[in-house]
């Protein structure tokens, strides 16, 4: 069973209005679908959020032309022959073997995606060539994976009574954990804000709380205390982007939040870091953003030996396999709480997770059990 071809589908969907959060602006919502054919007909689907998503659909068919031909079931082979790619090897510098020279080091991110398109699409192959979930072959059981729901999005003229009614439909919808992005105002206005929502959802419902890398330590040490009455399950992204385990540990020990990160982490290596520093208690690792399931499964087999607790980022259709093979160790998986922030989901997949008490049900479907409407598919694809 060889690989015999690999094609991309790059998606985009305009947002109902303009969102940000403390770090970018939000105007679309957008996705990559990698799609892989084998040589006796088997179709495996991967899924890539990243940007920009020309340059990544480049590097998916310069794989392409790398993979063909290997065997689909070898997916950590690939993942290691595609990975290779981005470090010097023997006679490699002007390209050797049928193979190119050292990818760009300013590409990374994108080299990264592409590799997690396609190690995805190889999951979804290996499953459906067994007959089984994913979540069966990694050894889980058909047990539903708790979800909770992430809104308070930034958008023109809301009001902190106007979020605490967002949150509040999730909550009333059957999320027993719902997160609010934060911190892209003042300190006061966020901890007033963050009151009012509290006060609306309960004391009962878990709130998180998704910083985006909005403060250098000694402001969010500030932050947390002020913040701690309020009993928040976690701190996400608290910190700048350039800030490294050492910071996130000098934090972890001012503040009674546990910390949640890892979801822009290209590999296991630097999420490693950060797990093994005892820095953080939630890790978010994202396979469709950067190195695909195959990486995504070490993290996770990581995190279990350091007892912190496996929260993917986003991509609730994929990544329930991942936390359902982890049951001791896993938090739940990511939703978008509603289409103001992700009218994309909901059309892309004729049968998208579903919230039943506060869980997301698995199936039985082969794969990742993903099935495309291709209709949608069509209208709502980026033309280069």
């Amino acid at each position: 069973m060889n690989i015999a071809s690999i094609t991309t589908h790059a998606l985009s969907m305009s947002l109902p209005v303009p969102l940000w959060t403390a770090h970018e602006t939000l105007g679309s919502a957008s996705a990559i679908i990698v799609e892989v054919r084998t040589d006796d007909g088997l179709v495996g689907y991967g899924e890539i959020h990243g940007e920009p998503m020309k340059q990544i659909c480049e590097w998916v068919a310069r794989f392409a032309e790398v993979v063909r031909g290997m065997d689909a079931l070898d997916h950590v082979v690939v993942w290691e022959k595609l990975f290779s790619l981005t470090s010097p090897r023997p006679g490699g510098a002007h390209g050797s073997g049928g193979l190119p020279p050292p990818l760009s080091r300013s590409a990374r991110p994108q080299i990264m995606a592409a590799i997690a398109g396609i190690d995805i699409a190889l999951w979804d192959i290996k499953g459906k060539a067994a007959g089984l979930p994913v979540y069966r072959l990694l050894g889980g059981s058909n047990q539903p994976v708790f979800a909770y729901a992430t809104g308070g999005y930034y958008r023109d003229g809301a009001t902190a009574k106007d979020y605490a009614d967002e949150l509040t439909e999730f909550v009333k919808t059957g999320y027993r954990a719902v997160k609010l992005k934060c911190c892209a105002d003042g300190m006061d206005d966020e901890v007033a804000r963050i009151k009012t929502v509290r006060a609306a959802i309960g004391a009962d419902t878990l709130l998180m709380l998704d910083m985006n890398a909005a403060y250098a330590v000694d402001e969010c040490i500030m932050f947390a205390r002020a913040v701690e009455p309020h009993n928040i399950y976690w701190l996400e992204e608290p910190l700048h982007w350039y800030l490294q385990p050492a910071d996130f540990l000098r934090l972890a020990t001012a503040t009674t939040i546990p910390l949640a990160h890892c979801e822009r982490e290209l590999t296991r290596f630097s999420v490693r870091d950060f797990v093994t520093s005892g820095a953080i208690r939630f890790v978010q690792f994202d396979a469709t953003r950067f190195a695909g399931f195959t990486e995504a499964l070490r993290v996770a087999q990581l995190a279990e030996q350091c007892s912190v607790r496996i929260a993917p980022h986003l991509a609730p259709n994929l990544h329930t396999h991942l936390v359902a093979a982890f049951p001791k160790a896993c938090f739940g998986v990511e939703m978008l709480g509603n289409a103001m922030r992700d009218p994309l989901t909901p059309g892309l997949y004729k049968q998208p997770p579903e919230l039943k008490d506060g869980h997301i049900p698995l199936s039985e479907a082969p794969g990742f059990g993903i099935e495309i409407d291709w209709e949608f598919v069509r209208h709502h694809t980026v033309r280069s």
